[in-house]
This record gives C-alpha cells, sequence and structure tokens, in this order.
C-alpha cells in the first residue's frame, strides 16, 4: 500500500532560520563561493533539516508525532536550494511494508530532489492507526 506523497518546500530563508534554531552556521548551508568552493554545486539544505521534513511526513501519516517509535535515515545526496524565492521541492512517499500482530506498521520511506533519491534506507515504525 502506497501512502500519498508529501511535498516540501525549502528555501534559502528556512536554512537561515534552521541554522539559528540548530546553531549549525556553516557556510555551505549558505554562501554559493564557499559551497561551490568545497566542490558541491551550490549551497546545500542542513542533512538534519531534510531528515525533520521527512519526520513531518512520518507524523502526518502516523496521525500523531507520539505514534512513531522508529524512525532512520542515511544521507545520499544533498538536497541544493538555489537562491529563488522558489528554492527546492523535496518528495517523500512511503509504502507500507509490514502491519505486525503488535499493532505496528513498518514504513519504506523515499526521498527525492529532483528526481534524486537524497536518502536511503529511510524507514520508519509507527503505531497502526484504529
Amino acid at each position: 500500500m502506497e501512502l500519498p506523497t508529501q511535498t516540501f518546500r525549502v528555501t534559502r530563508a528556512d536554512l537561515v532560520r534552521y541554522a539559528g534554531a540548530s546553531g549549525d552556521f556553516n557556510p555551505i548551508h549558505w554562501s554559493d563561493r564557499t559551497a561551490t568552493k568545497v566542490g558541491l554545486p551550490g549551497v546545500i539544505a542542513h542533512g538534519m533539516f531534510t531528515m525533520a521534513l521527512v519526520g513531518r511526513a512520518v507524523t502526518t501519516w502516523a496521525g500523531a508525532p507520539d505514534a512513531v517509535v522508529d524512525f532512520n535515515v542515511r544521507f545520499t545526496r544533498p538536497v541544493v536550494v538555489p537562491d529563488t524565492d522558489e528554492g527546492a521541492e523535496v518528495e517523500v512517499s512511503a509504502v507500507v511494508k509490514e502491519v505486525t500482530d503488535d499493532g505496528l506498521t513498518r514504513l519504506d520511506i523515499t526521498a527525492t530532489c529532483l528526481g534524486e533519491k537524497v536518502l536511503s534506507q529511510a524507514r520508519a515504525t509507527v503505531r497502526t492507526p484504529r
């Protein structure tokens, strides 16, 4: 069973807000000059910000934040955020992998940006909605 895809827009303003909240002011998250100097294609979103967007999708599917039992990802590709009003879009989809007898649902999650996977081995376990 496939769950509805959720799309999240990421702008440079989001990165600034996240940097302030997280304390991660690494210039690869706000300076094109620094990002390209270290070999990146441009400014990239914080990995944990990307993971948080996926976590938001999981909590929506689960129906409540406290229904999430386990959540894991591996970062495979950065989300490049152009300096435009539109920014970038991260699309998050999931497939129900298993529903257990003890009331848990296991999800296999896919997160993409511009058609490229940005996370691998993304999985969550949630309490099965009643």
